[in-house]
């Protein structure tokens, strides 16, 4: 199996493909999959890894490039919403026949992705969270998703024909009044946040909510929302009491936590009823 791993959003650290190498050499020996790096992962250009050209060019090239079996997003940060209006018209058949494996800011581009019908797409751990305690973990996970579709690394309760798609609180909300916001009707929703206050979960929450097209999902799940700065005052609810009370004010079907976050714990999600093995 081959994967490559491109950097949509932030540069990626350079010793980061012989750590990975050396995991998965630790998990496969012989049977090891090809990682391959683009080197468009380690380009700097301001906030980013390169200019939006430069990784837009290196998205299409690995997705079109018929020897690799799946994209893997390096890292989150910032960056991949600037690729979607390049990106999307460039994907060719071999695009179609592609797992597309990531979270957090490549959100914005799985959600594309979906939208448009292209390849198989799934919410799930990324190479640079072996930089996480427990990192190691996380990205075995994925590995052991990518190379034997191992169902033991999947959130736990997925229903096989049950469609699904997870998302981080604040991409989603940006993808809203944009072409990329997939159509989620029938959907399990499973969102999770990191490093926002509580104030803006509740605004955000409040948003997708709101919105007509995702008030159609079949049930809202909340995943971990990590490191919320304090809010001055108090904001008087937690995370869950947020979620729960905007899915009674919208109707929306509350359907419990899921495990899914910004943690070494990361379940993968597949979007759709796509489930592997």
């Amino acid at each position: 199996m081959r994967i490559g791993v491109v950097a949509p959003s932030c540069r990626v650290a350079p010793d980061l493909p012989a750590r990975l190498e050396a995991l998965a050499d630790g998990l496969y020996g012989g049977r090891r999959p090809e990682i391959v790096f683009h080197p468009q992962c380690f380009l700097s250009h301001g906030h980013f890894a390169g200019t939006d050209g430069e990784r837009a060019a290196a998205f299409v090239a690995v997705a079109n490039d018929p020897g690799f079996d799946a994209l893997w997003f390096g890292r989150g940060g910032y960056g991949s919403f600037r690729l979607a209006e390049a990106v999307l018209p460039a994907l060719g058949p071999a695009a179609r026949d592609k797992v597309y494996l990531g979270y957090s800011d490549a959100g914005f581009l799985l959600g594309a992705l979906y939208g448009a019908g292209i390849g198989r797409v799934a919410h799930g751990p990324m190479p640079a969270d072996l930089n996480r305690d427990g990192g190691a973990a996380a990205v075995a996970r994925a590995l052991a998703f990518l190379v034997d579709g191992d169902s033991g690394a999947l959130e736990p309760s997925l229903v096989r024909g049950r469609p699904a798609a997870a998302f981080n609180i604040t991409i989603l909300s940006h993808l809203i009044g944009t072409p990329y916001l997939p159509d989620l009707a029938g959907h399990v929703l499973m969102l999770e946040e990191v490093s926002e206050a509580m104030y803006r979960i509740d605004r955000a929450l409040g948003q997708i909510t709101s919105t007509p097209a995702l008030r159609r999902v079949a049930g809202l799940m909340l995943g971990r929302c990590s490191d919320i700065p304090a809010n001055d005052p108090d904001f008087g609810a937690d995370e869950e009491q947020v979620a729960k009370a905007w899915c009674v004010r919208s109707g929306i079907p509350w359907a419990g936590r899921a495990d899914i976050g910004h943690d070494a714990a990361n379940r993968v999600v597949p979007f759709g009823r796509w489930r592997p093995g």
